[in-house]
């Protein structure tokens, strides 16, 4: 008796029926590429929380299919710290620092965004005293190595003074209000909000800012070069994402209003105090203006002057031969040494975002 072949192509049909389901009903979808990138409070970098907390970062790593966490570290030097160390894929800090930690700690970082440059929110301040002279003999408290210790030298060089005619004492941001009230402390030499903190005090007195050294202390947002090349789309999200909040935060609206509001809340204190603070501080508020900055000649020598000054307090590291040890890539040239670049500012994606083509 022949079998019948209604078994046999039962299981074909049911087979050739279910071997979508295996093939893609069962396999979970492709995960999306994840990013960290680390903020920390500072006037200049308050919009990555605006940005983060609204939803206007994950609109755009959506439309690049990718997530971004945007991570709040509350010590500066540490979240570079971590940067560096690979906890980051990009993190916010100073020209300065982007050279003197990752660059030169052998991390290729790219400076992606230039977000502003301080014009005013570093400052020295001497207490019962009204003029920057009269800081010589006297100890400064600061964080040392910091953008405020390149800020000193650059003042001490303007009243003929260096560096051994004061001494300098490291102390950690978040002490330095509480140390400035203490009869010991005469000078000190920080940044916004803690700049507007110790300006309350009676006796305290502004002698020095870096509104007289404009564009030396330029505040980034730096990602890793080799990160960047293999997903280009996390460039196109950070920009994107950081213009429309320029776009937003710029106004004279009431959203722009409750966006300020938002980040002043988010650096402890009010619209108005943070309004003071942005005001030092020379915020690009166009992509245009980011892209002229970093093409001007002027980020070259800016670059070889900071790196001179990291040089002289042993920065670069033990192994540096000279200040121009590190690379620093700029788009009118290299300074330093061009088979060690580590630092790269590249205003490919501030133009995309100026040409409407993110």
């Amino acid at each position: 008796m022949k079998k019948s072949s209604f078994g046999s192509s039962f299981r074909k049909w049911l087979c050739v029926g279910l071997l979508p389901v295996f093939l893609f009903g069962s396999v979970p979808a492709f995960a999306k590429e994840k990013f960290k990138v680390a903020w920390t409070i500072y006037a200049g970098w308050m919009p990555w929380d605006y940005a983060a907390q609204s939803g206007i970062v994950k609109k755009w790593a959506d439309k690049y299919d990718i997530e971004i966490d945007v991570v709040q570290v509350n010590d500066y030097v540490e979240s570079i710290n971590q940067y560096t160390a690979g906890g980051f894929d990009g993190c916010v800090m100073t020209n300065m620092d982007a050279l003197t930690i990752p660059a030169a700690g052998g991390v290729d970082s790219t400076a992606l965004i230039v977000g502003d440059y301080s014009n005013g929110n570093d400052g020295i301040v001497l207490k019962d005293k009204t003029s920057l002279k009269d800081i010589q003999g006297q100890s400064v408290n600061l964080v040392e190595l910091s953008v405020s210790h390149y800020l000193l030298a650059r003042a001490l060089e303007t009243q003929g003074l260096s560096e051994k005619d004061v001494t300098v004492v490291n102390t950690s941001d978040a002490d330095l209000v509480s140390a400035f009230t203490t009869p010991d402390v005469t000078a000190t030499v920080t940044w916004n909000p803690l700049l507007s903190e110790i300006m309350k005090q009676p006796n305290a007195n502004k002698v020095f800012d870096s509104s007289q050294i404009p564009g030396e202390i330029l505040d980034l947002m730096v990602v890793k070069t080799d990160k960047l090349k293999a997903h280009p789309e996390l460039g196109k999200a950070l920009t994107g994402a950081w213009y429309e909040i320029m776009g937003v935060m710029s106004g004279s609206d009431a959203k722009a209003k409750e966006a300020r509001t938002l980040m002043a809340k988010a650096a402890g204190t009010d619209l108005a105090d943070y309004d003071s603070q942005l005001k030092a501080t020379f915020m690009f508020y166009k992509p245009a203006d980011a892209v002229a900055q970093t093409q001007s000649p002027n980020l070259k020598l800016t670059m070889q002057q900071v790196a001179e000054f990291s040089y002289k307090h042993g920065l670069l590291g033990d192994s540096a031969p000279n200040a121009g040890f590190v690379g620093v890539q700029t788009p009118t040239g290299i300074y330093g040494d061009a088979n060690n670049v580590k630092l790269r500012f590249d205003p490919t994606y501030m133009q995309m975002a100026a040409d409407g083509k993110l």
